[in-house]
This record gives C-alpha cells, sequence and structure tokens, in this order.
C-alpha cells in the first residue's frame, strides 16, 4: 500500500471521525435533561435559552430561580471562543462546534485536496500552505464578521439613544425604554436591537441591570457601548439627569458618526489610485498610443527592410 493511500485514509478517517464527534455532541446538547425543562417551561429567546412570562417575574419560585441562571450566560463565563464568536453574533454552543471543527478540518480538506490533485512529492510544499491557509481562514472570517457587526452596532447607537430619549422623557423606566428601543430597531439595526434585547432577557432573568449593561459592553466590544456603559453607572450612582446625559452622549455619539463617514470619504481618493494606476492607466494607454506604436513598428520596419540588400 502506497504512503499516498495510507495518508488519504488517515484524513478521510480523521474527517469523519470529527463529523461525527460534531453531531453527537450537537444532539446530546439537544437532547439533555436541562434542555427538555426549559423548553417544556417556555419559548426560546435569543442566547438559545428557554424562558417563560412566569420565569421572568419576580415572584417565582426557587427551583426556577435555579434553572434562571442558566440564562443568559454571562461574557466572564464564557471561553475565549465563545467570547469571540459572541462579539460576532454567534451565541449559541453550535456555532463554537462548528467553527472548532472547520478550524481542524477545513486544513486537512485543503491538504488532502492539493495532494490528490499535484501527488504528493510535487503537492507537498502546496499542502503545507495550503492548511495554513485553510487553518487561518476561520479566523479571518470571524475577525471580519465581528468588525462588520461593531460597525452596525456603532453606527445604531445614536438612533437608539434618541429613542430612549423619547421613551424616558415620556415617563418610561429605562428597563421599559430599552425594551422599546429593541422593538423600535428591528428592523432598521437588527444587532443592536438584539443585544438590547438581551439586555432585557438579562434584567428579567434577575440580573442586576448594571450587570446586564456591562455584559452588553463586553459581548460586542465597542468603545462607544462602553462609553455610554460607564456614563449610565455613574448616571445611577450619583443621582443626575438620565434624560440629559442620554441627550449629551446621543450628540457626541453622531458627531463621531458623522466623523467616520468623513474620513471615509476622505480616504476614497487615495483608495482609487490603485484600481486606477492597475486597471484604466493600461487600457487607456493601450488605446492612445496603440495606434502610434502600430504605425512606428511598419514605418521602421519598412525602412529597415528597404536597406537590407
Amino acid at each position: 500500500m502506497s504512503f499516498e493511500l495510507i495518508l488519504a485514509v488517515v484524513t478521510v478517517f480523521a474527517a469523519v471521525s470529527l463529523v461525527a464527534y460534531a453531531i453527537g455532541t450537537m444532539v446530546l446538547t439537544r437532547t439533555s435533561p436541562e434542555q427538555r425543562r426549559l423548553r417544556s417551561i417556555g419559548v426560546t429567546t435569543a442566547s438559545g435559552v428557554v424562558l417563560e412570562g412566569s420565569l421572568l417575574a419576580d415572584n417565582v419560585s426557587p427551583r426556577l430561580r435555579r434553572l434562571s441562571r442558566l440564562v443568559p450566560k454571562s461574557p466572564k463565563d464564557m471561553s475565549l471562543l465563545r467570547r469571540r464568536l459572541t462579539a460576532a453574533g454567534y451565541t449559541s454552543m453550535r456555532a463554537a462546534i462548528f467553527f472548532s471543527v472547520a478550524r481542524v478540518a477545513l486544513p486537512v480538506a485543503i491538504a488532502l485536496g492539493v495532494i490528490s490533485v499535484f501527488g504528493l512529492r510535487r503537492g507537498a510544499l502546496a499542502a503545507v500552505l495550503g492548511g495554513g491557509l485553510g487553518f487561518m481562514l476561520p479566523d479571518f472570517w470571524l475577525s471580519r464578521a465581528t468588525t462588520q457587526r461593531q460597525k452596525l452596532i456603532r453606527n445604531g447607537l445614536p438612533d437608539a439613544l434618541d429613542l430612549l430619549i423619547v421613551c424616558l422623557e415620556a415617563g418610561s423606566s429605562l428597563d421599559q425604554a430599552i425594551m422599546k428601543a429593541s422593538e423600535e430597531l428591528e428592523v432598521a439595526h437588527p444587532e443592536l436591537a438584539a443585544e438590547l434585547r438581551l439586555v432585557t432577557t438579562e434584567t428579567r432573568a434577575g440580573k442586576p441591570r448594571l450587570e446586564a449593561l456591562k455584559n452588553f459592553a463586553e459581548r460586542t466590544r465597542v468603545d462607544d457601548v462602553r462609553s455610554l456603559v460607564t456614563m449610565l453607572v455613574q448616571t445611577e450612582r450619583f443621582g443626575t439627569s438620565l434624560s440629559q446625559a442620554l441627550r449629551t452622549h446621543a450628540e457626541t455619539s453622531r458627531t463621531k458618526r458623522r466623523q467616520r463617514a468623513e474620513e471615509r470619504a476622505q480616504k476614497v481618493g487615495v483608495k482609487m489610485v490603485f484600481p486606477l494606476v492597475f486597471f484604466l492607466f493600461p487600457a487607456l494607454y493601450i488605446v492612445i498610443l496603440g495606434p502610434a506604436v502600430v504605425k512606428f513598428a511598419h514605418f521602421f520596419g519598412g525602412q529597415i527592410g528597404q536597406r537590407l540588400p
């Protein structure tokens, strides 16, 4: 038996084992007694755990209050991978399993594909490079998804603050204002609405409001959200006007958003240099100078042909 066949068999066995492990873990997690008990209580929340109105009330039984500790999980209790996935918007355990499987299976699949096409001797170096690229692709995708989601949350924060100010001035409490803002922002800013809804779920599950807001800042990893949470903590601690503080912070966030848009507009000229140089200018040179070059070639070619005996 050749070495290539042995390598292919081992690779296929490892890939099948990883897929079987992932499927088995998902099935066991889904059918665990805790999940079945929670599903029998109520509906599923955004964090993948179920809640019922009686569970969110203040006069719940100790047994249900113990169940409420499972929902939702604080970022401090999560692993590093779960925190990274949560920042990208993937809060379920299934996403962590898929990501871990992809980090292992994708390099093996790429390396096996390169070896099957070019052979072991000629494609060994390419297989190693492809495997390294396949190992880095999930992390690159996760970083890009996290950056994109942070950008969407950062851009939607001024609108959320305006809604909070309107609700507070109308006589609502901060918890009711956050819940109403999450409902109104569902279409315009779904990422921010999901985070605000999760804050409401945490406070209803029994967590203090300040802890829920701090978890909000830890999940998103957005500087504007951290400054907002700090401002809310200081406002509640010193007893200052919450509406005025939110209005000031909303103006600051709106100014930052406009400055970021102006900064991106200023960078457009520099970013357009590379497409112009590599794509537009060569075609332009060919169209303008091409006929002249052809005429010069014919002219000098004819002159050389006449001089030759």
